[in-house]
């Protein structure tokens, strides 16, 4: 049966509840990293700014668990955006495409009514 290894880094937020930032799991050694709220994590507060520099913090987040995981968000296969204003998601996209290349991941974006900490955009 396949193990898996918790991941925890000080460069991304630490989790606000019972879970792990990520798990690496499987034969294929998979990283699955719990969705990213736009922490700072040096104060673990939310970030200001427009909603780009918040999404921005959100995908620097999840870089900073990659790394400790071993790997990047070039090998990213998937992302969910989640946003309490879909009106967002041209300027989200915006700092998205700046993140990750072709071939991108496969990625859904949904609207959903709150988010951790009154936060308006959540990645994973």
């Amino acid at each position: 049966m396949p193990t898996s290894q918790a991941i925890s880094t000080p460069d991304a937020p630490g989790a606000i509840g019972p879970y792990s930032q990520a798990i690496v799991a499987g034969p294929g050694s998979l990283v699955f990293c719990s969705g990213q709220i736009p922490l700072d994590p040096a104060t673990g507060k939310l970030v200001e700014g427009s909603i780009g520099d918040r999404a921005r913090r959100c995908l620097d987040n999840l870089a900073a668990i990659a790394q400790a995981a071993g790997t990047s968000l070039d090998k990213a296969v998937k992302v969910t955006v989640f946003l309490t204003d879909i009106g967002d998601f041209k300027q989200v996209n915006e700092v998205y495409g700046s993140v990750f290349k072709e071939p991108y991941p496969a990625r859904s974006a949904i609207q959903v009514a709150a988010l951790p900490m009154g936060a308006d955009v959540e990645i994973e």
